[in-house]
């Protein structure tokens, strides 16, 4: 039986929560939706907060049929009903929230777990009559807990997707989700070890490596230079303007650069929270000149700025894998990045692109300056560089393996029809 046919057999329905969707810049989420539906899974998207029609504009994204995080008169009154009707059931779930000493987590996040799930029973009772079987959650912040209270009061098993900042930086309460998940996938193998390691109760087997991808078709459509034919050398660094990102590490560097006399152009393709804070360190530091905030830049807008770069970077404190190294790599574009978390495993120093140690302008300026000097030369490493992407981040490739693990490892065992007599006594 094909996998297609397996999905239709079983007659799965899925539940797929994440904090916003449709977003541009989680362009994974849609994909993966898109590839279960392919496999003839039927997949209810959910959203915790509304998102504007404009947000899938030109991107070819449906809108999400459900959003958690409004409220219509009495939905309030109804979840909290519901929590207090299956209050013996949650009460696993609250204990760390509601207990103290519990953990690291502040009494803010203890709050806000509490309020978070009246949000998953409101997500229970927008799910209820749909015959939901299995609800997947992309990303480990307050999804999670939201995504973990509604299968608790669906009695249905829930997954993890596990990226980066959400297991490294901010794991709030990420105990209890993983105590209770059936499955967690996570993007590099680093992340798999750090789970096992700092979370040993976990079963390694229900720790899955998925790696994300890029399109391997986007290289056809590009003459690779690697020739700037015009000064200023440019740098092109993409990603939300968030402190994680600390592009004001670049910007500093790119102070450094100036009073080195290497003339540089870097361009920074993202909006965000930061972007005042960043305007008026470039400023201070007299570089309006050199560093362009672009703000948000459509995806059929990157490519054209890949083309105008001469070498992508990328400065964050703490990351997954990210698509736009793979994205410039597959592109035949160099790349620089900081030796940390699961980046190793798609950069190798020398090899595929360039990495430097962990915030250090000094040596971030060097291998600048370097590849500058050597930007000619850089072919061989970047033809390695393509080859690496499509051979282990093929969009595709990884989206068919995704789609086979969900279908075989996840959905396979749940063919059973699970009674929720009491949720149903609960009206909208």
């Amino acid at each position: 039986m094909s996998a297609t046919e397996q999905g239709n057999s079983i007659g799965t329905v899925v539940a797929y929560l994440a904090n916003s969707y449709p977003a541009t810049v989680e362009p994974y989420v849609s994909e993966e939706i898109s590839e279960l539906r392919r496999r003839g899974v039927r997949v209810v998207a959910c959203s915790v907060w509304p998102t504007s029609s404009t947000a899938a504009s030109g991107e070819g994204i449906d809108l999400a049929a459900l959003t958690v995080g409004t409220w219509r008169p009495g939905v309030l009154l109804s979840a909290f009903w519901l929590c207090m009707v299956r209050s013996a059931e949650l009460q696993e779930l609250l204990g760390r929230p509601l207990r103290p000493g519990s953990g690291d987590e502040s009494w803010n996040q203890r709050a806000r777990a509490l309020i978070h799930t009246l949000f998953g029973a409101r997500l229970a009772l927008q799910l209820k009559g749909k015959n939901v079987r299995h609800i997947h959650i992309h990303h480990g912040y307050l999804a999670a807990w939201i995504g973990m209270v509604a299968a608790t009061l669906l009695d249905i098993p829930y997954s993890l997707t596990l990226h980066g900042s959400d297991l490294l930086l901010r794991p709030v309460f990420l105990d209890v989700k993983l105590q209770h998940c059936a499955a967690c996938f996570t993007v590099s193998e680093y992340n798999r070890r750090y789970l096992l390691q700092h979370y040993p109760q976990i079963d390694p087997a229900r720790v899955l490596v998925q790696r994300m991808g890029v399109p391997v078709l986007l290289s056809q459509h590009l003459e690779r230079r690697l020739e700037h034919l015009e000064p200023p050398f440019t740098l092109l660094a993409v990603g939300r303007l968030h402190s994680v990102k600390d592009h004001a590490f670049l910007i500093r560097a790119c102070a450094a650069l100036k009073a080195s006399g290497a003339g540089v152009l870097c361009r920074i393709a993202g909006e965000g929270p930061e972007r005042r804070r960043l305007q008026e360190l470039i400023r201070r530091l007299g570089l309006t000149g050199e560093i362009q905030l672009l703000g948000h830049v459509s995806r059929n807008q990157l490519q054209t700025l890949y083309r105008e770069t001469d070498l992508v970077v990328l400065t964050s404190q703490s990351e997954g894998i990210p698509l736009t190294l793979m994205e410039a790599m597959a592109l035949g574009r160099p790349v620089l990045a900081p030796a940390i978390t699961g980046i190793p495993e798609l950069v190798s120093d020398g090899e595929t692109g360039f990495l430097y140690r962990p915030g250090s302008i000094t040596d971030f300026v060097d291998h600048v300056e370097r590849i500058r000097r050597t930007n000619s030369a850089l072919a061989p490493i970047c033809e390695a560089a393509r080859k690496h992407v499509h051979a282990s981040f093929n969009l595709e490739t990884n989206l068919h393996q995704f789609g086979d693990v969900f279908l075989k490892q996840i959905l396979g065992e749940q063919e059973s029809v699970h009674a929720d007599s009491l949720l149903q006594q609960v009206q909208l």
